[in-house]
């Protein structure tokens, strides 16, 4: 009998992030601990359009990179020792952006994790659209209790 394939989970069954700061709609691979794959596709009625900008709206750099991270926080939260934990920046280096990203097109997300020394760790992320590259960058994180971060 055939292997059945394994149900990758909701973002939201590891983010701690909701609506309107969610910037993963599906987990397209994951790989605990190494890295993630996903996909968001950007709502063109978000807020932030109004103001960046009137008449020609752009998605605003810093949310593809939060979306990179929340990317890579999939892969870091889903080994069980993590769980329940929050990934914080702290860090973003070399962020280079090759293309605008418009209201109603879709990222593809990947991020990479590169290293990881206690509750640090860093990473590389890609965002593309349609295979052409829009946005990477180095992210650096902390994984703490949430009790820590208040």
């Amino acid at each position: 009998m055939p292997e059945r394939p394994h149900r990758l989970p909701a973002p939201t069954d590891l983010l701690p992030h909701r609506a309107p700061f969610l910037f993963v709609d599906e987990i397209l691979e994951l790989v605990p601990g190494e890295r993630a794959r996903a996909r968001w596709r950007v709502d063109p009625e978000a807020a932030f359009f109004a103001g960046h900008f009137p008449g020609n709206p752009i998605l605003p750099g810093v949310i593809i990179i939060e979306a990179l991270a929340q990317t890579g926080a999939l892969a870091a939260l889903a080994e069980p020792e993590t769980a329940g934990k929050l990934a914080l920046f702290a860090g973003i280096g070399r962020a280079r952006f090759r293309r605008v990203v418009r209201p109603g097109e879709e990222l593809e997300l990947e991020t990479v994790l590169t290293r990881r020394r206690g509750p640090l760790g860093s990473g590389e992320g890609i965002a593309r659209v349609g295979g052409t590259v829009a946005c990477e960058t180095e992210l650096k994180f902390a994984l703490v209790d949430p009790a820590e971060a208040g």
